[in-house]
């Protein structure tokens, strides 16, 4: 029997494994934390649960990526919808909502940007032939005959509309003198695809803007319930998920390929495929002088992506007003660039669902921030520098946030920041990087391989990158292949994962 060994609880690898197990796999999944998640996990802390970064999710209606998933596995989600999405708040004071129903958004897009109406249609176009796209198996880049096959399988005669804006940004779609549409347009997607308009690839970032239309949707006792019902599954049907196992190594024998892991614990397991649900730096430091040499370009070539500056409040919820939207995305400065306290988004735990002690609301504040100046005073041991910045962060969130939700800041009864430090350490990603890679050009989207025949990534940092939805496609993708890579255990055939297809 097949053995995988799978490196990270995440929703991609908690993905893979669960597929490869049902295709009758003899699965291990092994985790550093004590629950699974990481930046899609959930954290308690003094009677707070807590999302550490992901709070709404998507791909949940039907045909979308955790749709898809729960029907192969026969398992629910606890998961509602939720309309509106969110609520941004524009620098000029005003605001514009996110609904899910598309009459209700194409009313009010025509509230505030009257004049885009052109680019909204031409959006959604390209944001239908990337959803029809991406309920086929659609291995990009393709890394083998049988993706190029599957890639030439997944076109429709519509999909050639797409065609003339494969090397298209979403900026030249919207081609409109208006800084403030500008503005929003880059706000949504640095938050969908970790880049702004001018760079965004127009297929990519028109699904990405279509996201609230699509539906997103709250986690019943947060985020993390996604990844601990997969474990729940995959439990129950036989494979192993070990927590406080820190991989410190993995073993490449005389061929090439990976024959073992190493963890913290001194445990040592074989395995004949092996699942990496890291980011190429995290992967690298476990190669150690095994690293490929491609693997190796790649990294010295490729910069830092996004970190995260987080803070995470218990709110007192009479200290607010009734009836409050749950998410709020805030702008700033029109004349800033975006991220570092200028644009952050709030999430609001909803009251009497757990999250929280009775009275109280959890809620989250988030921006974008670079990694490495936080790492080069963290480096510096410079201790009040750190601090003193973490202090201006925070105060640069509060405010954001307290100038949409009034009572904001007398409701605070915790307040604990969380900086990229922070988030490698309890997510054990390298320097606190977050989001995967933006999402510039399709032509430089990354795959799963390693340079090692055996040994695959999953996870945000493979194509189609950052969000639970994003990951569950790519897990999906890498299932698929390392099916194809080693003899099928069951004649079975998954639908309507047509990407698992094993000879019924």
């Amino acid at each position: 029997m097949t053995h995988t060994v799978i490196i990270g609880a995440g929703i991609g690898g908690l993905t893979a494994a669960a597929l490869l197990l049902k295709a009758g796999q003899r699965v291990t999944v092994l985790e550093a934390h004590v629950y699974p998640g990481g930046s899609a996990g959930t954290f308690y802390h003094q009677g707070y649960r807590f999302d550490a970064g992901a709070t709404l999710v998507g791909g949940f209606s039907e045909g979308g990526p955790h749709a898809r998933l729960a029907q192969v596995l026969n398992l629910e989600w606890p998961v509602k919808p939720v309309d509106p999405a969110w609520v941004v708040h524009l620098p000029d004071g005003r605001s514009i909502t996110q609904y899910s129903d598309p009459q209700v958004w194409h009313a009010e897009r025509r509230r505030v940007f009257p004049q885009t109406e052109p680019f909204w249609q031409k959006q959604k176009r390209l944001a239908d032939i990337s959803w029809d796209i991406s309920t086929r198996h659609f291995p990009w880049p393709p890394a083998s005959l049988h993706e190029m096959g599957a890639l030439a399988r997944a076109v429709r005669p519509s999909t050639l509309y797409a065609l003339p804006y494969l090397t298209h940004s979403i900026n030249q779609l919207a081609s409109q003198n208006d800084p403030l549409f500008k503005t929003f347009l880059d706000a949504q997607l640095l938050i969908s695809a970790q880049t702004t308009s001018e760079h965004a690839n127009a297929l990519y970032g028109s699904a990405a803007l279509d996201l609230p239309r699509r539906g997103v949707n709250h986690v019943k006792g947060g985020v993390g319930e996604l990844a601990q019902t997969l474990v729940r599954w995959i439990r129950q049907h036989g494979g192993e998920v070990l927590f406080r196992q820190q991989v410190t190594q993995v073993e490449i024998g005389s061929t090439g390929r990976a024959t073992a892991v190493k963890t913290n614990k001194s445990l040592y397991i074989t395995g004949d495929q092996f699942l990496a649900n890291l980011t190429p730096w995290g992967l690298a430091e476990l190669l150690g002088s095994a690293v490929p040499q491609k693997l190796n370009r790649e990294l010295k070539q490729r910069p830092a992506t996004w970190g995260a500056f987080t803070l995470y409040l218990g709110l007192e919820a009479a200290q607010l007003p009734a009836n409050l939207p749950a998410h709020h995305q805030v702008i700033v400065d029109l004349n800033m660039p975006l991220g570092e306290g200028n644009s952050v988004f709030v999430s609001l735990s909803e009251p009497g669902d757990g999250r929280a002690p009775e009275g109280m609301l959890a809620a989250t504040l988030s921006t974008h921030t670079a990694v490495t100046p936080w790492w080069k005073l963290y480096h510096a041991q410079n201790e009040a520098a750190y601090q003193a910045q973490r202090a201006e962060y925070s105060e640069r969130l509060l405010a954001a946030a307290a100038n949409v939700i009034p009572g904001l800041r007398q409701s605070i009864r915790l307040c604990k920041p969380g900086t990229p430090i922070t988030f490698q350490t309890f997510t054990r990603r390298p320097q606190g990087m977050v989001g995967g890679f933006p999402q510039t050009s399709i032509f430089k989207a990354r795959g799963p391989q390693t340079g090692i025949a055996n040994l695959w990534l999953v996870g945000d940092s493979i194509f189609p990158g950052q969000s639970t939805a994003g990951v569950t496609l790519g897990g999906m993708r890498v299932a698929t292949a390392v099916l194809q890579a080693t003899p099928p255990v069951k004649s079975i055939q998954i639908d309507p994962f047509v990407g698992i297809d094993m000879n019924a």
